[in-house]
Protein backbone atom coordinates (compact mmCIF):
# COMPACT_ATOMS: atom_id res chain seq x y z
CA UNK A 1 0.00 0.00 0.00
CA UNK A 2 2.63 2.33 0.73
CA UNK A 3 4.21 2.07 -2.32
CA UNK A 4 1.01 2.71 -4.34
CA UNK A 5 0.44 5.98 -2.30
CA UNK A 6 4.12 7.15 -3.63
CA UNK A 7 3.69 5.95 -6.79
CA UNK A 8 0.36 8.53 -7.30
CA UNK A 9 1.88 11.47 -6.45
CA UNK A 10 4.20 11.08 -9.40
CA UNK A 11 7.63 11.76 -7.97
CA UNK A 12 10.36 11.92 -9.83
CA UNK A 13 12.87 10.55 -6.77
CA UNK A 14 11.71 7.54 -4.70
CA UNK A 15 13.55 6.05 -1.95
CA UNK A 16 12.63 2.15 -1.49
CA UNK A 17 14.17 0.71 1.41
CA UNK A 18 14.08 -2.83 1.41
CA UNK A 19 10.81 -2.65 -0.53
CA UNK A 20 10.92 -6.97 -0.80
CA UNK A 21 11.40 -7.54 2.88
CA UNK A 22 8.76 -8.48 4.53
CA UNK A 23 7.19 -10.38 0.99
CA UNK A 24 7.05 -13.64 -0.51
CA UNK A 25 8.99 -14.11 -3.45
CA UNK A 26 6.41 -13.58 -6.08
CA UNK A 27 4.66 -10.73 -4.30
CA UNK A 28 8.01 -8.91 -4.26
CA UNK A 29 9.23 -9.97 -7.84
CA UNK A 30 6.00 -8.32 -9.01
CA UNK A 31 6.83 -5.12 -6.39
CA UNK A 32 10.05 -5.04 -8.25
CA UNK A 33 8.71 -5.61 -11.84
CA UNK A 34 6.41 -2.62 -10.69
CA UNK A 35 8.83 -0.51 -9.96
CA UNK A 36 11.46 -1.51 -12.83
CA UNK A 37 8.38 -0.90 -15.15
CA UNK A 38 7.69 2.77 -13.59
CA UNK A 39 11.03 3.82 -13.97
CA UNK A 40 11.50 2.69 -17.73
CA UNK A 41 7.87 4.43 -18.59
CA UNK A 42 8.18 7.93 -16.66
CA UNK A 43 11.90 8.18 -16.17
CA UNK A 44 11.62 8.44 -12.40
CA UNK A 45 14.92 7.55 -10.44
CA UNK A 46 14.21 4.55 -8.10
CA UNK A 47 16.91 4.06 -5.17
CA UNK A 48 16.21 0.31 -3.66
CA UNK A 49 18.53 0.02 -0.61
CA UNK A 50 18.64 -3.58 0.17
CA UNK A 51 20.97 -6.44 1.03
CA UNK A 52 20.06 -8.76 -1.61
CA UNK A 53 23.07 -8.09 -3.91
CA UNK A 54 21.15 -10.74 -6.82
CA UNK A 55 18.54 -7.32 -7.58
CA UNK A 56 21.69 -5.42 -8.46
CA UNK A 57 21.15 -7.17 -11.57
CA UNK A 58 18.10 -5.05 -12.30
CA UNK A 59 19.63 -1.57 -11.54
CA UNK A 60 21.17 0.91 -14.12
CA UNK A 61 23.61 1.73 -11.88
CA UNK A 62 24.96 0.25 -8.70
CA UNK A 63 26.89 1.98 -5.86
CA UNK A 64 28.30 -0.06 -2.65
CA UNK A 65 28.04 0.82 0.96
CA UNK A 66 30.37 -0.92 3.27
CA UNK A 67 30.87 0.14 7.02
CA UNK A 68 28.62 3.46 6.02
CA UNK A 69 31.13 4.69 3.07
CA UNK A 70 30.46 4.15 -0.65
CA UNK A 71 33.23 1.27 -1.91
CA UNK A 72 31.83 1.25 -5.08
CA UNK A 73 30.07 3.06 -7.67
CA UNK A 74 29.56 1.28 -11.39
CA UNK A 75 27.02 1.15 -14.29
CA UNK A 76 25.37 -1.59 -15.01
CA UNK A 77 26.25 -3.23 -18.37
CA UNK A 78 23.85 -5.71 -18.65
CA UNK A 79 20.45 -4.78 -16.67
CA UNK A 80 18.21 -7.73 -16.29
CA UNK A 81 14.41 -7.86 -16.79
CA UNK A 82 12.99 -8.52 -12.78
CA UNK A 83 11.39 -12.01 -14.09
CA UNK A 84 14.96 -13.05 -14.69
CA UNK A 85 16.28 -12.56 -11.87
CA UNK A 86 16.21 -15.79 -8.97
CA UNK A 87 17.15 -15.19 -4.91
Amino acid sequence: MAIARALAKNPKLLLCDEPTGALDYNTGKAVLKLLQDTCRKTGMTVVVITHNSALSAMADRIITVKSGKVSDMRLNGSITDVADIEW
